[in-house]
């Protein structure tokens, strides 16, 4: 799964990953006002070149092209703000990092750091197992490595 075009390699951008999916049927609504969100989005009255997506019913990726105008503290903010609201419609989470998310042929799971960590210690899951980085920083590294073995992962060090 790859970026959009549009956006150069540098983009700076953000995963929030939620603590379930997001009911299938609302996917497409907040597909469009996170992407109505995104062509709003200014810092300090600057228009930011930026752009969002939902993936697999849970992640919310937010992109800031900054060689137009960086983000600001300001900025940032507002995308916390709408996130939150968002959050709150939808009875998720976007904010915890303690859960993890993994890939099992098609299927996405999301769960606790202590449910991944027996899963894992069961066998359940693997070095092998594909698992979602939720803390790559650019459109580059999305696309090089949002999803990795676990081997490969920072995930690895917490099993």
């Amino acid at each position: 799964m790859t970026l959009p075009d549009t956006l150069s390699n540098t983009t700076r951008l953000w995963v929030y990953q939620a603590n379930k999916p997001f009911p299938a049927d609302a996917v497409p609504e907040i597909r469009s006002n996170l992407q109505a969100f995104a062509r709003q989005w200014v810092s300090h009255n600057r228009q930011l070149k930026a752009d969002a997506d939902v993936l697999h019913d849970r992640f919310v990726i937010l992109m800031v092209d900054e060689s137009q105008a960086d983000a600001s503290g300001c900025s940032i903010d507002s995308s916390v703000h709408f996130l939150k609201k968002l959050q709150a419609e939808y009875g998720v989470d976007l904010f915890d990092r303690m859960y993890f998310s993994y890939q099992d042929g098609d299927a996405v799971h999301t769960v606790s750091r202590e449910e991944f960590a027996r899963r894992y210690a069961e066998g359940q899951i693997n070095d092998h197992t594909l698992v979602f980085d939720t803390l790559v920083e650019s459109k580059a590294a999305f696309d090089a490595g949002w999803l990795k073995p676990l081997s490969e992962s920072w995930h690895a060090r917490l099993v």
